[in-house]
């Protein structure tokens, strides 16, 4: 898959997971496309770090707006009935579990439901921002990430970056399926139909609990 696609394809899956009446927040990179696809009958509040809530999709070419971008500013458009509010209202609504879902990217998962997702070795980097508050706040978190990097799986046994979080994640959605962390293991809910188990076991060096109802990944 085309990595433009892959990331459109992760985007689309993880917007089916959204319920009417939640707040969620998008983390930066691609769970910011998630705003792109959720289905018009799902009523929704998008609620961006950097204060706000009511978030859309991307505007169009042209018609976008400087002062309104969200926590990776990137241009995006307010749906009417938003608001605008400092970091101490944002933080609030985060850290006081008013979050139903938060979508982040990572750069390790563990089968344990541990997060590495801010610091690359050899590369300075300001620090996690506010995923490690996103993570414990929201109700539910859901890592969206490509499976693996360079060829080298990110779905690990043990995160050997540091960590952002410890046992926090609770759904891991790639191009390649759709993993459920639970007490027993990661359990490989869905499956791309354009890939088989032994090429999703290879590229995944966690051990996989195949689900008896394993469905395709849609």
């Amino acid at each position: 898959m085309d990595r433009n696609k892959i990331k459109e394809f992760i985007a689309k899956r993880v917007a089916k997971e959204l319920k009417d009446g939640d707040v969620i927040n998008l983390g930066i990179g691609l769970p910011t496309m998630v705003a792109n696809y959720i289905d018009k009958d799902v009523d929704i509040i998008l609620q961006s770090e950097n204060g706000f809530v009511g978030l859309g999709p991307a505007p169009e070419v042209g018609k976008e707006n400087p002062y309104i971008v969200n926590a990776g500013c990137q241009p995006v458009t307010i749906k009417e009935g938003g608001a605008f509010f400092d970091s101490t209202m944002s933080f609030s609504i985060i850290r006081g579990g008013h979050v139903d879902a938060t979508v982040l990217g990572a750069l390790q998962v563990d089968q344990e439901g541990n997060l590495a997702n801010w610091m690359i070795p050899g590369k300075m980097v300001p620090g996690m921002g506010g995923a490690m508050d996103l993570v414990v706040g929201a109700k539910k978190v859901i890592v969206a990430m490509e499976h693996t990097a360079k060829g080298n799986p990110k779905i690990l046994k043990k995160c050997n970056l540091p960590l952002t979080a410890v046992a926090q994640v609770d759904l891991i959605i790639t191009e390649m399926g759709v993993m459920e962390v639970t007490r027993e293991g990661l359990v490989l809910k869905e499956l791309n139909p354009e890939f088989t188990l032994d090429e999703v076991k290879t590229a995944t060096e966690a051990q996989l609990i195949i689900a008896e109802d394993l469905k395709d990944m849609e």
